[in-house]
Protein backbone atom coordinates (compact mmCIF):
# COMPACT_ATOMS: atom_id res chain seq x y z
CA UNK A 1 0.00 0.00 0.00
CA UNK A 2 1.04 3.40 -0.47
CA UNK A 3 2.45 4.68 2.37
CA UNK A 4 1.60 8.63 4.16
CA UNK A 5 4.43 10.17 6.15
CA UNK A 6 3.04 10.14 10.00
CA UNK A 7 4.98 12.38 12.59
CA UNK A 8 5.33 10.29 15.55
CA UNK A 9 5.18 11.34 19.05
CA UNK A 10 6.43 8.51 21.09
CA UNK A 11 5.47 10.11 24.34
CA UNK A 12 1.85 10.15 23.54
CA UNK A 13 0.75 8.04 20.75
CA UNK A 14 -0.89 5.15 22.06
CA UNK A 15 1.30 1.69 21.42
CA UNK A 16 -1.60 0.36 19.38
CA UNK A 17 -1.05 3.10 16.99
CA UNK A 18 2.81 2.82 16.90
CA UNK A 19 2.61 -1.17 16.12
CA UNK A 20 0.33 -0.55 13.48
CA UNK A 21 2.21 1.99 11.88
CA UNK A 22 5.41 -0.70 12.24
CA UNK A 23 3.23 -3.35 10.44
CA UNK A 24 2.33 -0.87 7.33
CA UNK A 25 5.67 0.18 6.60
CA UNK A 26 7.46 -2.53 4.89
CA UNK A 27 10.81 -3.76 6.18
CA UNK A 28 13.23 -6.51 5.64
CA UNK A 29 13.18 -8.48 7.90
CA UNK A 30 16.19 -9.00 10.57
CA UNK A 31 18.46 -11.70 10.33
CA UNK A 32 18.92 -14.23 13.38
CA UNK A 33 22.16 -14.71 14.17
CA UNK A 34 23.46 -18.77 15.71
CA UNK A 35 23.79 -19.02 18.87
CA UNK A 36 27.75 -19.69 17.75
CA UNK A 37 28.70 -17.63 14.77
CA UNK A 38 30.84 -19.02 12.79
CA UNK A 39 33.83 -16.93 11.27
CA UNK A 40 33.20 -16.57 7.58
CA UNK A 41 35.62 -17.35 4.96
CA UNK A 42 36.91 -14.82 3.27
CA UNK A 43 37.35 -15.15 -0.69
CA UNK A 44 39.99 -12.75 -1.81
CA UNK A 45 39.31 -13.07 -5.21
CA UNK A 46 35.64 -12.54 -5.10
CA UNK A 47 35.25 -9.16 -6.74
CA UNK A 48 33.64 -6.36 -3.82
CA UNK A 49 29.71 -6.32 -4.55
CA UNK A 50 28.82 -2.57 -5.80
CA UNK A 51 26.43 -0.91 -3.59
CA UNK A 52 23.40 0.02 -4.65
CA UNK A 53 22.14 3.14 -6.05
CA UNK A 54 19.51 5.03 -4.32
CA UNK A 55 16.31 5.48 -6.51
CA UNK A 56 16.17 9.26 -5.68
CA UNK A 57 18.85 11.56 -5.39
CA UNK A 58 18.32 13.61 -2.60
CA UNK A 59 20.94 15.98 -3.16
CA UNK A 60 19.30 17.02 -6.45
CA UNK A 61 17.50 20.45 -7.32
CA UNK A 62 13.93 18.99 -8.99
CA UNK A 63 13.20 22.03 -10.50
CA UNK A 64 16.79 21.42 -12.19
CA UNK A 65 15.90 17.75 -13.22
CA UNK A 66 12.26 18.52 -14.30
CA UNK A 67 13.55 21.57 -16.74
CA UNK A 68 16.50 19.45 -18.28
CA UNK A 69 13.82 16.19 -18.30
CA UNK A 70 11.07 19.20 -20.43
CA UNK A 71 14.02 20.16 -23.00
CA UNK A 72 14.71 16.43 -24.05
CA UNK A 73 11.28 15.81 -24.29
CA UNK A 74 10.78 18.66 -26.47
CA UNK A 75 13.51 17.48 -28.44
CA UNK A 76 12.65 14.23 -28.49
CA UNK A 77 8.63 14.49 -28.77
CA UNK A 78 8.68 12.34 -25.64
CA UNK A 79 6.55 13.05 -22.04
CA UNK A 80 8.21 13.48 -19.14
CA UNK A 81 6.83 11.00 -16.35
CA UNK A 82 7.77 12.57 -12.43
CA UNK A 83 7.76 9.77 -9.79
CA UNK A 84 7.37 11.38 -6.50
CA UNK A 85 8.97 9.86 -3.70
CA UNK A 86 11.52 8.94 -1.26
CA UNK A 87 14.69 6.60 -0.39
CA UNK A 88 12.68 5.29 2.69
CA UNK A 89 9.58 4.25 0.79
CA UNK A 90 9.57 0.76 -0.09
CA UNK A 91 6.31 1.11 -2.57
CA UNK A 92 8.71 3.99 -4.28
CA UNK A 93 11.33 1.54 -4.97
CA UNK A 94 9.58 -1.51 -5.92
CA UNK A 95 7.74 0.61 -7.94
CA UNK A 96 11.07 1.87 -9.89
CA UNK A 97 12.19 -1.94 -9.72
CA UNK A 98 9.01 -3.01 -11.59
CA UNK A 99 9.74 -0.77 -14.02
CA UNK A 100 13.80 -0.98 -14.66
CA UNK A 101 13.26 -4.66 -14.73
CA UNK A 102 10.17 -5.51 -16.47
CA UNK A 103 11.46 -5.52 -20.37
CA UNK A 104 8.41 -4.08 -22.18
CA UNK A 105 7.84 -1.17 -19.52
CA UNK A 106 11.62 -0.61 -20.06
CA UNK A 107 11.07 -0.34 -23.64
CA UNK A 108 8.12 2.03 -23.91
CA UNK A 109 10.45 4.55 -20.89
CA UNK A 110 12.97 4.63 -23.21
CA UNK A 111 11.44 5.48 -26.23
CA UNK A 112 8.43 7.57 -24.54
CA UNK A 113 9.22 9.17 -21.85
CA UNK A 114 11.71 11.01 -19.97
CA UNK A 115 12.02 9.57 -16.45
CA UNK A 116 12.54 11.91 -13.35
CA UNK A 117 12.46 10.60 -9.83
CA UNK A 118 11.44 13.38 -7.45
CA UNK A 119 12.47 13.18 -3.73
CA UNK A 120 10.05 14.78 -1.14
CA UNK A 121 11.46 13.65 1.90
CA UNK A 122 9.55 13.47 4.83
CA UNK A 123 6.71 15.49 2.76
CA UNK A 124 8.89 18.37 3.35
CA UNK A 125 10.93 18.62 -0.52
CA UNK A 126 10.05 19.71 -3.36
CA UNK A 127 6.23 20.16 -2.53
CA UNK A 128 5.92 24.04 -3.70
CA UNK A 129 7.07 22.24 -7.19
CA UNK A 130 4.40 19.42 -6.36
CA UNK A 131 1.76 22.00 -6.10
CA UNK A 132 2.83 23.97 -8.99
CA UNK A 133 2.26 21.10 -11.10
CA UNK A 134 -0.88 20.15 -9.58
CA UNK A 135 0.11 17.19 -7.88
CA UNK A 136 -1.88 16.75 -4.64
CA UNK A 137 -0.64 13.59 -3.23
CA UNK A 138 -0.60 12.61 0.81
CA UNK A 139 0.88 8.68 -0.46
CA UNK A 140 3.52 8.17 -1.94
CA UNK A 141 5.02 7.19 -4.65
CA UNK A 142 2.60 8.97 -6.58
CA UNK A 143 2.85 9.38 -10.50
CA UNK A 144 2.58 13.35 -12.62
CA UNK A 145 3.08 12.99 -17.05
CA UNK A 146 3.70 16.39 -18.56
CA UNK A 147 3.85 16.90 -21.80
CA UNK A 148 6.65 18.84 -23.81
CA UNK A 149 5.54 22.02 -22.62
CA UNK A 150 5.55 21.12 -18.89
CA UNK A 151 1.53 20.65 -18.93
CA UNK A 152 0.48 18.40 -16.49
CA UNK A 153 -1.79 15.62 -18.48
CA UNK A 154 -2.49 13.40 -15.51
CA UNK A 155 -1.84 12.91 -11.70
CA UNK A 156 -1.58 9.19 -10.75
CA UNK A 157 -2.19 7.54 -7.60
CA UNK A 158 -0.32 4.03 -7.64
CA UNK A 159 -2.22 2.04 -6.04
CA UNK A 160 -4.17 0.76 -8.44
CA UNK A 161 -1.15 -0.60 -9.79
CA UNK A 162 -0.09 -2.73 -6.61
CA UNK A 163 -0.60 -6.27 -6.63
CA UNK A 164 0.97 -9.50 -4.96
CA UNK A 165 3.17 -12.14 -6.63
CA UNK A 166 4.17 -14.91 -5.20
CA UNK A 167 2.69 -13.66 -1.41
CA UNK A 168 5.18 -10.87 -2.29
CA UNK A 169 3.72 -6.95 -2.62
CA UNK A 170 4.79 -5.61 -5.94
CA UNK A 171 3.41 -3.79 -8.89
CA UNK A 172 1.22 -5.12 -11.79
CA UNK A 173 3.50 -4.34 -15.14
CA UNK A 174 0.91 -4.80 -17.40
CA UNK A 175 -1.47 -1.74 -15.34
CA UNK A 176 1.65 0.40 -16.13
CA UNK A 177 2.20 -0.20 -19.17
CA UNK A 178 -1.52 0.72 -20.49
CA UNK A 179 -1.16 4.16 -18.36
CA UNK A 180 1.80 5.09 -19.67
CA UNK A 181 0.83 3.78 -23.42
CA UNK A 182 -2.76 5.82 -23.06
CA UNK A 183 -0.59 9.10 -22.31
CA UNK A 184 2.57 8.51 -24.75
CA UNK A 185 2.77 11.91 -27.32
CA UNK A 186 1.23 11.53 -30.47
CA UNK A 187 4.09 10.37 -33.19
CA UNK A 188 5.60 12.61 -35.72
CA UNK A 189 5.45 12.07 -38.74
CA UNK A 190 8.84 12.14 -40.60
CA UNK A 191 8.11 13.74 -43.83
CA UNK A 192 6.52 17.12 -42.18
CA UNK A 193 9.22 17.09 -40.10
CA UNK A 194 11.76 17.44 -43.01
CA UNK A 195 9.46 19.58 -44.76
CA UNK A 196 9.93 22.06 -41.33
CA UNK A 197 13.62 22.41 -41.65
CA UNK A 198 13.64 21.95 -45.53
CA UNK A 199 11.52 25.35 -45.17
CA UNK A 200 13.93 26.88 -42.24
CA UNK A 201 16.95 25.88 -44.47
CA UNK A 202 15.60 28.08 -47.73
CA UNK A 203 14.53 30.82 -45.24
CA UNK A 204 17.99 31.22 -43.39
CA UNK A 205 19.74 30.47 -46.45
CA UNK A 206 21.51 27.32 -44.61
CA UNK A 207 22.14 23.60 -45.42
CA UNK A 208 20.15 20.75 -43.72
CA UNK A 209 22.33 18.16 -41.36
CA UNK A 210 20.01 15.21 -41.95
CA UNK A 211 20.46 12.20 -38.90
CA UNK A 212 18.74 9.07 -38.51
CA UNK A 213 18.50 7.64 -35.01
CA UNK A 214 16.38 5.32 -32.81
CA UNK A 215 15.66 5.35 -29.00
CA UNK A 216 18.01 2.30 -28.67
CA UNK A 217 21.53 3.49 -30.51
CA UNK A 218 23.26 4.64 -27.96
CA UNK A 219 26.43 6.65 -31.04
CA UNK A 220 23.11 8.36 -31.95
CA UNK A 221 22.90 9.97 -28.64
CA UNK A 222 26.57 10.14 -28.46
CA UNK A 223 26.37 12.14 -31.77
CA UNK A 224 23.62 13.94 -30.60
CA UNK A 225 24.64 14.96 -27.40
CA UNK A 226 28.13 16.26 -29.07
CA UNK A 227 26.32 18.38 -31.89
CA UNK A 228 24.45 20.10 -28.96
CA UNK A 229 27.54 21.01 -26.61
CA UNK A 230 27.10 24.94 -26.97
CA UNK A 231 30.33 25.45 -28.65
CA UNK A 232 29.97 22.94 -31.49
CA UNK A 233 26.33 23.87 -32.11
CA UNK A 234 27.28 27.34 -32.46
CA UNK A 235 29.80 26.28 -35.25
CA UNK A 236 27.46 23.78 -36.91
CA UNK A 237 24.60 26.64 -36.43
CA UNK A 238 26.62 28.66 -38.86
CA UNK A 239 25.64 26.45 -42.05
CA UNK A 240 22.84 23.79 -41.22
CA UNK A 241 19.75 23.11 -39.59
CA UNK A 242 19.92 20.02 -37.70
CA UNK A 243 17.49 17.68 -38.61
CA UNK A 244 17.18 14.46 -36.50
CA UNK A 245 14.68 11.16 -37.91
CA UNK A 246 13.90 8.78 -35.44
CA UNK A 247 13.59 5.73 -37.97
CA UNK A 248 11.65 3.37 -34.65
CA UNK A 249 9.30 6.51 -33.74
CA UNK A 250 8.24 8.57 -36.71
CA UNK A 251 5.70 7.69 -39.35
CA UNK A 252 7.34 7.43 -42.53
CA UNK A 253 10.59 7.41 -41.35
CA UNK A 254 12.12 4.34 -42.86
CA UNK A 255 10.98 5.60 -46.51
CA UNK A 256 12.84 8.68 -46.08
CA UNK A 257 16.02 6.78 -44.83
CA UNK A 258 15.94 4.40 -47.63
CA UNK A 259 15.49 7.20 -50.29
CA UNK A 260 18.70 9.24 -48.58
CA UNK A 261 20.57 5.47 -49.04
CA UNK A 262 19.48 5.27 -52.55
CA UNK A 263 20.57 9.24 -53.66
CA UNK A 264 23.62 7.91 -52.20
CA UNK A 265 24.34 5.01 -53.83
CA UNK A 266 24.76 3.01 -50.31
CA UNK A 267 22.80 0.09 -48.28
CA UNK A 268 22.11 0.49 -44.54
CA UNK A 269 25.51 0.59 -42.65
CA UNK A 270 23.89 1.14 -39.33
CA UNK A 271 23.38 4.20 -37.15
CA UNK A 272 23.53 6.79 -36.95
CA UNK A 273 23.61 7.74 -40.80
CA UNK A 274 23.82 11.38 -41.65
CA UNK A 275 23.97 13.38 -44.65
CA UNK A 276 24.29 17.13 -45.33
CA UNK A 277 22.18 18.33 -47.34
CA UNK A 278 20.95 21.68 -49.36
CA UNK A 279 17.97 23.37 -48.93
CA UNK A 280 16.21 21.96 -51.87
CA UNK A 281 16.77 18.43 -51.26
CA UNK A 282 20.48 17.93 -53.29
CA UNK A 283 22.28 15.94 -51.41
CA UNK A 284 26.19 17.08 -50.77
CA UNK A 285 27.78 14.65 -48.78
CA UNK A 286 26.89 11.55 -46.65
CA UNK A 287 28.60 9.74 -43.42
CA UNK A 288 29.77 6.63 -45.49
CA UNK A 289 33.46 7.10 -45.86
CA UNK A 290 36.38 4.16 -47.39
CA UNK A 291 36.28 2.29 -44.42
CA UNK A 292 31.97 2.14 -44.02
CA UNK A 293 30.04 4.22 -42.35
CA UNK A 294 31.64 7.09 -39.90
CA UNK A 295 28.78 7.26 -37.46
CA UNK A 296 29.08 9.18 -34.59
CA UNK A 297 32.96 9.63 -35.65
CA UNK A 298 35.58 8.53 -33.18
CA UNK A 299 38.54 6.48 -35.45
CA UNK A 300 40.94 8.69 -36.99
CA UNK A 301 39.54 8.17 -40.64
CA UNK A 302 35.91 8.65 -39.35
CA UNK A 303 36.72 12.07 -37.94
CA UNK A 304 38.81 12.76 -41.51
CA UNK A 305 35.75 12.21 -43.41
CA UNK A 306 34.12 13.76 -41.61
CA UNK A 307 36.00 16.88 -41.99
CA UNK A 308 35.50 16.43 -45.90
CA UNK A 309 31.83 15.86 -45.78
CA UNK A 310 31.90 19.78 -43.58
CA UNK A 311 34.63 21.31 -46.57
CA UNK A 312 31.92 19.79 -49.65
CA UNK A 313 29.04 21.63 -48.11
CA UNK A 314 29.54 24.66 -45.68
CA UNK A 315 29.25 27.90 -46.64
CA UNK A 316 30.52 30.24 -43.69
CA UNK A 317 32.45 27.79 -41.67
CA UNK A 318 36.03 28.38 -41.64
CA UNK A 319 39.03 26.19 -41.92
CA UNK A 320 39.61 26.90 -38.13
CA UNK A 321 36.41 26.27 -37.00
CA UNK A 322 35.96 22.87 -38.71
CA UNK A 323 39.59 22.11 -37.19
CA UNK A 324 37.80 22.86 -34.02
CA UNK A 325 35.16 20.30 -34.59
CA UNK A 326 37.81 17.60 -35.50
CA UNK A 327 39.65 18.52 -32.59
CA UNK A 328 36.62 17.80 -30.30
CA UNK A 329 35.89 14.35 -32.27
CA UNK A 330 39.68 13.37 -31.53
CA UNK A 331 39.58 14.71 -27.76
CA UNK A 332 36.41 12.67 -27.27
CA UNK A 333 38.52 9.56 -28.11
CA UNK A 334 41.25 10.47 -26.65
CA UNK A 335 39.45 10.96 -22.70
CA UNK A 336 37.14 8.00 -23.83
CA UNK A 337 40.54 5.40 -24.22
CA UNK A 338 41.79 7.05 -21.04
CA UNK A 339 38.97 5.74 -19.37
CA UNK A 340 38.91 2.53 -20.66
CA UNK A 341 42.32 1.70 -19.68
CA UNK A 342 42.01 3.02 -16.32
CA UNK A 343 39.28 -0.29 -16.17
Amino acid sequence: MQRPFVIVLASILPALLISTLAAQQPAPATPVAPATPAAPAIDTKAPAKKAELPVYDEAADARVQVQAALAKAKKENQRVLIQWGANWCGWCKWLAGTMKTDAKLRRELMYEYQVVHVDVGQFKKHMDLAKELGADFKAIPFLTVLDASGKPIVQQNTEPFETKVDGKDGHDAAKILAFLKEHEAKPLVASEVMAAAMATAAKEQKRVFLHFGAPWCTYCHQLEAWMARPEIAAVLGKDFVDLKIDNDRMTGAEAIYEAQLKAADQKGDGIPWFVLLSADGKLLAHSTGPKGNAGFPYLPEEIEHFGTMLKAARQNISDAEIALLLKSLDDNRIAEEAKKAKR
